[in-house]
């Protein structure tokens, strides 16, 4: 099989999983927040606001809860970071999986690139064992994993983009990236990569099977 592309490289939260927006969705309705209140927060001052330090592991979980309790408490709602963090974790998509499994059979390079932080077990961020251990299933068909958490560097700042590619040993503009943030997808377009906006698992396999110019889910 002739193929354009050399690798495809995954975000993690959104795209393998059920997207975290619908519990922070489902927590604003419980709690009378406003609609998207904890997405606003985290998308104002994106380099520097408590997520961002955070994911890059500039501050703990504890400096979290707090940092962003001001944050919010600065839009008008009182909402600790505690409470977020029990919010990310999604449910594995199970056609994603496959997806990853075929993409190894056709002998593609894959790898993650996920914006996390170390709360939970693993780069998942799984609140249970069982759930650690059904990540740590799908982990391991990766060949590299880059955490933000881990390397101090997160999306969408090219670095870890780069960083996958030096991993695998392949140019950006022989990799395909998936994500659910057009702002994360941005800088990996800019550098040559293809790119797939993942809004639904059945959308973001069939814009993943029109790049690659075969089906692979």
């Amino acid at each position: 099989m002739s193929q354009k592309y050399k690798a495809v490289l995954w975000d993690f939260g959104g795209v393998i999983t059920s997207s975290p927006f619908e519990a922070f969705a489902f927590y604003e309705k419980q709690n009378g927040l406003p609609e998207n209140f904890i997405r606003g927060i985290n998308a104002t001052d994106p380099d520097t606001n408590a997520w961002a330090r955070f994911e890059r592991s500039d501050i703990d979980a504890v400096r979290f809860d707090t940092a962003f309790l001001k944050e919010a408490e600065a839009r008008g709602h009182a909402v600790r970071g505690t409470d977020v963090l029990a919010l990310l974790a999604g449910s594995i998509r199970p056609e994603m999986v496959a997806v990853l499994n075929q993409l190894k059979v056709d002998g593609y390079r894959i790898a993650c690139i996920t914006n996390n932080v170390k709360t939970g077990a693993g780069a998942g961020m799984a609140r249970t064992q069982e759930k650690a251990n059904a990540v740590a299933e799908v982990m391991a068909l990766f060949e590299h994993v880059i955490e933000s958490s881990q390397v101090g560097v997160r999306k969408p700042d090219p670095a870890i983009y780069q960083m996958a590619c030096d991993k695998l040993g392949v140019a950006p503009s022989d990799c395909v990236f998936l994500d659910d943030l057009g702002i994360n997808l941005k800088p990996a377009r800019a550098m040559g990569m293809g790119t797939v906006k993942v809004v639904t698992a059945a959308q973001g396999i069939a814009d993943l099977n029109s790049l690659l110019g075969h089906a692979v889910g």
